[in-house]
């Protein structure tokens, strides 16, 4: 059942004492009307956008549905404003009239402007709820607010495609993990194609094909380099590959990555006709003969398959795409869980870069 907003409280020139005593009240009213109503008490999330492009935001949010935080924090930045206005939203998952809990999300809007940028830690902090994990997110980069805002974060939700640069991408996450636990939604594109990669050679017969690897190729979306390095690097991660700078030729980056027992071949090639974020196709070939195509298509990953008896099979993978408010409801997922591969991919990908 779609959210039912509950309770609305707005002030203009308010301060955040008074916007985390109005929170209180609400949530006390709230209670008073129906003792089923309960705060949900998983994660903060602090985001900080861009004014005009607060509406956007608001909507990718709405999109990921049960992962929504616990307690929304949006910082909407408008430089030129001198006054702290703010909007308190309670909305309830569900109908109290059940036998069943029903629970309550709080979302947070203030505006500030460029006078309040060297106090957003007092602004936020008293609306953060204690002893629950608190995720940062801010869509339109603005560093130096991650940077002052990490004070109060567990987390940093990000997205590395959105950097124009892959090795500004790559070192901005190894800067940030020193002090938070990062999110990325470029790492988090490449999943169905790594569960997918990872069941092709799960039988036990087939396990041993994996150090005979000779070529990876990846096919990309042209601003997408990041993702297509994230995934040669969660490969080389894991197969104890030694990864090397690649080289550019025309829209590829082409290079060497040197396993135990041979070199394997490594292609990152940019898909021009590709029109969303993210992978396009995989290829792994081994020295025996077999091939293991993914592809992006209709309804799932086209996978093309041929052992080393030269026997070829198709078949589709249903389901592999997320879409981006899914990919943005499993970033903020993510923000209560721990990836043990991210690091060790990024760090082999940042070896790759030319």
């Amino acid at each position: 059942m779609a959210d039912r907003t509950d309770a609305v409280w707005s002030a203009t020139g308010t301060t955040p004492d008074a916007i985390e005593a109005a929170l209180r009240e609400l949530l006390i009213e709230r209670h008073a009307e129906n003792n089923k109503f309960a705060p949900a008490r998983a994660l903060n999330m602090i985001v900080f956008v861009d004014r005009e492009w607060s509406g956007e935001i608001a909507n990718r949010l709405r999109g990921v549905g049960r992962y929504h935080a616990s307690r929304l924090i949006v910082l909407a930045y408008e430089p030129r404003r001198e006054r702290l206005d703010a909007r308190v939203t309670i909305a309830a998952e569900g109908d109290p009239d059940t036998d069943e809990v029903t629970l309550l999300r709080e979302t947070v809007v203030i505006d500030v402007g460029d006078r309040h940028l060297d106090d957003l830690i007092t602004i936020a902090d008293p609306l953060v709820v204690t002893d629950l994990p608190t995720l940062l997110w801010s869509p339109h980069g603005h560093e130096d607010i991650v940077q002052e805002l990490l004070a109060l974060s567990q987390a940093v939700l990000l997205d590395s495609v959105d950097e124009p640069v892959a090795r500004e991408a790559l070192n901005r996450v190894c800067g940030l993990t020193e002090r938070a636990y990062v999110v990325d939604l470029a790492w988090l594109r490449s999943i169905p194609w790594r569960e997918r990669v990872a069941g092709a050679f799960d039988p036990p017969r087939l396990r041993r094909e994996l150090r005979m690897i000779t070529s990876v190729e990846v096919r990309h979306h042209q601003d997408s380099p990041v993702t297509a390095m994230l995934l040669g690097g969660w490969l080389a991660s894991r197969l104890g590959w030694r990864t090397s700078p690649l080289v550019g030729h025309g829209a590829a980056l082409v290079g060497k990555a040197h396993g135990e027992r041979q070199d394997v071949t490594l292609r990152l090639q940019a898909a021009p006709e590709m029109t969303v974020r993210g992978l396009e196709g995989v290829t792994i070939e081994t020295a025996s003969g077999r091939l293991l195509r993914l592809d992006r298509g209709e309804g799932g990953l086209h996978a093309h398959a041929r052992d080393p008896r030269g026997e070829l099979r198709e078949w589709t993978i249903p389901g592999a795409s997320r879409g981006e408010a899914g990919i943005l409801g499993e970033g903020i997922r993510q923000a209560l869980l721990r990836d043990p591969t991210y690091i060790p991919a990024v760090t082999a990908a940042r070896a790759m870069l030319p």
